[in-house]
């Protein structure tokens, strides 16, 4: 697969290696949407993981190297590389290590890509402090430049879609919790029910925490999409497997698998409940725009770094609360993470449950009140390039 030089060159190109199986991948696919349809530009995307790929994007599973999907140029990124004319853009999710040949080309080029280093979302303090830097490589005449996502007007902004906020309000209204349950086949919970999804890395006190709700007051429906914590969930419920579509209960507390859908159905899944259990970067991000309560269960890093990375969001993301609920929410997000005991901490937590409700929607406002990430990238990629002349 090879482009003719000169023939198409697009504006913006993404390389993704899928790293934390979907995590990584979901962030560049909205990126690369966002890019096509909220600024009208051209955009390439590369990916090593088709498969993975191809549960978040099911458009994919009929093609095998390249495909146009949503505006968006998808291609396989495979050995070797392909020979290919670089983006005005060169995007590096992730700290992914671009092919040499591909670094070569931009080099040769009369006007370089603008090279951008797409960072983890951290709310750490440093964060603002090297948003934007360059980097000169060491031997060739190109500048990469460090892009961080953040919470704040010093960093590189969430990810949002212009119409997010106003089509989830749409479906809210127009569908449902009820409807869009009866669509998957599950009944409408009765008055009082709290519904939570639950979509996170493997979590051994489970069993414990699921108990705890089952002997509870308040009902609860819980819905499991696929994923790496449904077989902690199917041995809470006493067996080895479970599958989408299965619906099971265990005193006041019912449970509904959900096969794996595409973002938008993620979407509508964190829309639909009272409480969400999420993981990784991009459904973190999409649990803030849902404006419920939220629980983070954080990518887990060697030396335990990301237990910093947790505890600067909890920080960030507590001011305004009163000091009882972002004790219970700290504490509980700890245990969430494997350092505490979920049983002991859950009472405290769902207690603040109405507080957090309120805190929830004021945090989404607040963060919808600064610029979006592909925003803030296509505006800084804009004055890089005026800069050069």
């Amino acid at each position: 697969m090879t482009d003719k030089p000169g023939l198409f060159r697009p504006d913006y190109e993404i390389f993704c290696q899928v790293v934390d199986n979907f995590g990584d991948i979901g962030v560049c696919w909205r990126l690369a949407r966002s890019l096509v349809s909220d600024h009208g530009l051209s955009v390439r995307l590369w990916v090593d993981d088709w498969a993975a790929f191809s549960r978040l994007c099911p458009s994919l599973c009929a093609a095998t190297d390249q495909a146009q999907i949503e505006g968006v140029d998808i291609r396989r990124w495979a050995e070797p590389f392909a020979a290919v004319e670089p983006a005005r853009v060169v995007v590096e999710a992730f700290a992914c290590t671009l092919p040499p040949n591909h670094v070569d080309a931009m080099a040769a080029m009369q006007t370089p890509p603008v090279w951008i280093n797409l960072e983890y979302l951290s709310a750490e303090p440093w964060v603002a402090g090297c948003h934007g830097l360059a980097s000169p490589h060491p031997v060739l005449p190109l500048t990469k430049y460090f892009f961080f996502p953040g919470f704040d007007a010093g960093c590189g902004g969430l990810l949002r879609e212009s119409a997010l906020l106003a089509q989830r309000d749409r479906w809210r209204l127009d569908v449902g919790r009820d409807r869009w349950l009866a669509e998957r086949g599950i009944a409408a919970p009765a008055a009082g029910t709290r519904v939570m999804s639950m979509f996170a890395y493997e979590q051994p006190q489970l069993g414990a925490l699921l108990a705890q709700w089952a002997a509870g007051s308040t009902p609860i429906l819980l819905l499991v999409p696929e994923g790496r914590v449904l077989g902690d969930v199917a041995r809470a419920f006493g067996e080895a497997l479970l599958e989408a579509g299965a619906e099971r209960r265990m005193g006041n507390l019912s449970l509904a698998v959900l096969p794996f859908s595409d973002q938008l159905g993620y979407d509508q899944l964190l829309w639909a409940c009272d409480l969400n259990f999420v993981r990784g970067e991009d459904s973190f991000v999409r649990a803030q725009w849902a404006a419920s309560p939220f629980v983070w269960h954080i990518y887990a890093q060697e030396d335990d770094a990301h237990v910093g990375k947790l505890d600067a969001f909890l920080q960030r993301y507590g001011k305004g609360l009163d000091t009882g609920s972002i004790a219970a929410l700290k504490a509980f997000s700890h245990a969430w993470n494997g350092r505490g005991s979920l049983a002991e901490a859950w009472p405290a937590f769902e207690a603040a449950m109405p507080g957090l409700a309120a805190h929830a929607r004021k945090w989404t406002e607040e963060q919808a009140a600064m610029t979006d990430l592909a925003s803030n990238l296509t505006q800084f990629c804009n004055h890089i390039r005026a800069v050069r002349g």
